[in-house]
């Protein structure tokens, strides 16, 4: 079961002082994780967690995490700017795009930050802009399936790289190394991402032997000296209350075990590991609290809350599951079926379908949970809805505005009537 980390009596007095809806996060339980994963790969002196800024970008939780000791790993202009902003610099940054717009190589070179290349063809535009910098990433994709069929906890990952836009062939990995040699580049780097939101204590280590052994090849094959391997992001995280988590240790000791058993005996102990642990880093610790405003009674029992698929859009788009707790209710029999409605006149615009729950009265308090990543980042304004505001449960119990809601004068400020 999935238990809240605030309690009805925080929830009452923080809805006094911001309406619901709105996301919540937990400094106390970010700052615990981020020490978690640090310690599971501080065997590795050169590691770093880059946080993939697009699953919650928000100036508060960037600063956490930098305190945490974490980087942030960027895609597009405005999360450059928002890691300068935070305070981000240098190859505290990785840049990694595709289909990259002139003015964000640009910034990223002028920031300092390390860049990932995704596509060969990407080097002369790059060099073109700013020339060539001295340590540079390069993104790679095996291309076919990726499989994961065999590990203790008996979980298949399946993945279809050969499908994915990202990234490059291994001839072109290759080629983009000699390439970018000739043209100044001394430290590189390899990117891969094969697979999303594994509930797999497995696949970190399985994609860093593909990494690995693909590192050992390319520095025999192009003598260019490979500094460090970004082993991306993909580990997830139980969305279903019966699943069990990722232990970020039991990981990080089979990437330790493949790196000495590949790495070390080839001579390239040296190489840094890094990390982009967005949903893993965040994702438990956020909710989206949101009051009950209807009941309707049709051909199902529906109850209707005030946040939409515009704050959460994660089971409208991909009919994902994310659990609800029903304040005040926990210990109640779960024994009405709903489904937990928005107001968007879309009929995907659900929390929950035929989901057992206790039953739930206008002004009940809902969390809904695990949104801590890729929540409040992919709400949009269709049908006219406003983005809610991010509050910070701190570490000391009080609960802090970072972002506020906006208004229909936000709304109206790109429009032009005249």
């Amino acid at each position: 079961m999935k238990t809240p980390f605030v309690t009805l009596e925080q929830l009452q007095a923080m809805v006094r002082r911001f309406p619901t809806p709105f996301h919540l996060y937990d400094e106390k339980g970010i700052r615990e994780n981020a020490r978690r994963v640090k310690a599971a790969f501080a065997w590795n002196p050169g590691y770093k967690e880059y946080f993939a800024v697009k699953a919650t970008p928000n100036p508060q939780i960037l600063k956490i995490l930098r305190e945490e000791g974490c980087g942030t790993d960027c895609s597009s202009l405005t999360e450059l700017m928002l890691s300068d902003r935070c305070g981000f610099s240098g190859h505290e940054i990785m840049f990694s795009s595709n289909d990259t717009p002139r003015e964000e190589f640009a910034l990223a070179a002028k920031l300092g930050a390390t860049i990932n290349l995704d596509d060969i063809t990407h080097i002369d535009f790059l060099n073109e802009i700013c020339g060539i910098p001295e340590t540079i990433s390069c993104r790679y994709n095996p291309g076919g399936k990726f499989v994961l069929s065999e590990s203790k906890e008996g979980f298949q990952v399946m993945d279809n790289p050969g499908d994915a836009k990202y990234g490059m062939t291994r001839v072109q990995l290759a080629e983009a190394f000699r390439k970018l040699k000739t043209l100044g580049a001394k430290h590189f780097g390899i990117h891969a991402f094969l697979a999303s939101n594994t509930i797999s204590n497995a696949y970190y280590p399985a994609l860093a032997r593909i990494l690995f052994r693909t590192a050992v090849e390319l520095q025999a094959e192009t003598d260019c000296h490979i500094a460090f391997i970004n082993l991306s992001g993909g580990v997830g995280i139980p969305y279903q209350p019966e699943q069990p988590g990722n232990d970020i240790a039991v990981i990080g000791e089979g990437v330790r075990r493949a790196y000495e058993e590949i790495l070390v005996p080839a001579g390239m102990g040296d190489v840094a590991l890094y990390t982009e642990l967005g949903r893993f880093m965040l994702g438990p610790y956020g909710h989206l609290v949101t009051t009950a405003i209807h009941e309707k009674h049709t051909y199902k029992e529906y109850i209707g809350v005030d946040a939409c698929a515009a704050n959460l859009m994660r089971p409208a788009m991909y009919g994902a599951y994310h659990h609800i707790t029903v304040m005040g209710k926990e210990n109640a029999p779960c024994d009405h079926k709903y489904d937990v409605t928005g107001s968007l006149c879309e009929n995907n615009d659900k929390f929950a379908i035929d989901r057992m729950l206790p039953k739930i009265d206008r002004g009940d308090l809902l969390v809904i949970h695990d949104t801590g990543a890729h929540g409040f980042s992919m709400g949009y304004n269709y049908n006219g809805r406003l983005r809610s505001a991010e509050v910070l449960l701190q570490e000391d119990g009080t609960a802090r505005l970072i972002r506020r809601a906006e208004t229909p004068d936000d709304y109206f400020s790109t429009m032009i009537f005249d």
